[in-house]
């Protein structure tokens, strides 16, 4: 009998993975398992180009990906599982600076808590999307934000092992490679007031602005404006929407980033001034974002790993199966 060409069975392994992995998806950091953003990707503050990552085996592909038509622009595998983290539950995307260098992955959890966290950092513009150190954290953290221009990070740290609505938002230095001690709190709160699930995500314009809004966890709903420039917060408290379904709730930021408005669906409920912080009652319907709504990403995606895989058949001929999987390095600074 014919033995079968392995360069063959290894595309098949990998291709049935991703098709698998997408229909059937991983959670990421968030303390709850069934939100993951890895097939449909984070997209570029310049909008030419959207990062996903699919399962492979126990693997993972990572692709850039052209918003017209899907086209492959450049891949690599990475040795572990890893994916574009979600930053809240309605499935908003992060993990990429404004500046589009610097591309964060999270190593899904599997249950919470779990006792370790990793994290990849990727240099988007090194030729293959070649990554960098893994970061390797003791404690169960998510991932919330990055900075424009790639130099901090910011973590969810939970604190309670058995109430994931409890957590700290901490700073991590990318240059140095450290975890920074001082939690980043608003001055004008109390330490343990903030506390709930985040349910959705906007961003200021210049990528400065992570606003993201909690419900409160039964208490009263707010909106956390990181700065991720300066390491410091604002919490805004929303009292007038508690009562009410706020998880149903959206952003829609305007072009200039001055108005934040809380919509449910094409109803304006509120509007925050991101200067002030004041908020109010809009008086005109919210503006739609610009993002298109309801696009096949999943199929485009698909189709664009199929050229993934068909490479990577291409490579393992060539090298004889020996080039195998990039292999991170896991020598990072480690925060114990």
């Amino acid at each position: 009998m014919k033995r079968p060409n392995p360069c063959v069975a290894f595309v098949c392994t990998v291709a049935t993975a991703a098709v698998l992995g997408a229909a059937g998806a991983r959670a990421d950091g968030l303390p709850v398992l069934g939100v993951d953003v890895g097939g449909t990707g984070v997209a570029s503050s310049s909008g030419n180009a959207r990062y996903v990552t699919m399962p492979a085996g126990n693997d993972t592909v990572l692709a850039r990906v052209s918003p017209s038509g899907g086209r492959v622009l450049a891949s690599t595998f990475l040795r572990g599982t890893f994916t574009i983290p979600a930053v809240a539950y309605d499935s908003s995307a992060g993990g990429l600076s404004h500046d589009g260098r610097t591309l964060v992955l999270i190593e899904p959890r599997v249950g919470f808590p779990r006792a370790r966290t990793a994290l990849m950092v990727v240099d988007t513009r090194r030729p293959f999307l070649t990554p960098g150190k893994v970061i390797d954290l003791k404690g169960d953290f998510s991932f919330d934000a990055v900075s424009p221009h790639g130099s901090l990070l910011y973590l969810i740290q939970y604190v309670n092992p058995t109430d994931p609505t409890r957590y700290l938002v901490r700073a991590y230095d990318l240059r140095s490679g450290s975890l920074l001690a001082r939690p980043v709190v608003d001055p004008r709160e109390r330490s343990d007031k903030m506390r709930g699930s985040p349910l959705t995500r906007a961003t200021s314009p210049d990528g400065r602005w992570d606003y993201t809004l909690y419900d409160g966890a039964g208490g009263t709903p707010f909106v956390h404006a990181l700065d991720t420039s300066t390491r410091s917060a604002r919490c805004i408290d929303l009292p007038s929407l508690a009562g009410t379904n706020v998880w149903q709730l959206r952003f829609r930021l305007d072009r200039t980033g001055r108005t934040l408005t809380l919509a449910n669906g094409r109803h304006p409920m509120l509007a925050v001034d991101t200067v002030s912080f004041a908020t109010s009652v809009p008086s005109v319907p919210a503006v739609p974002t610009a993002a298109p709504t309801g696009f096949p990403w999943t199929l485009v995606l698909l189709a664009a790993l199929g050229a993934v895989l068909a490479a990577a058949a291409l490579a393992v001929v060539v090298r004889r199966r020996g080039a195998g999987l990039i292999r991170p390095d896991r020598s990072p600074a480690r925060a114990n």
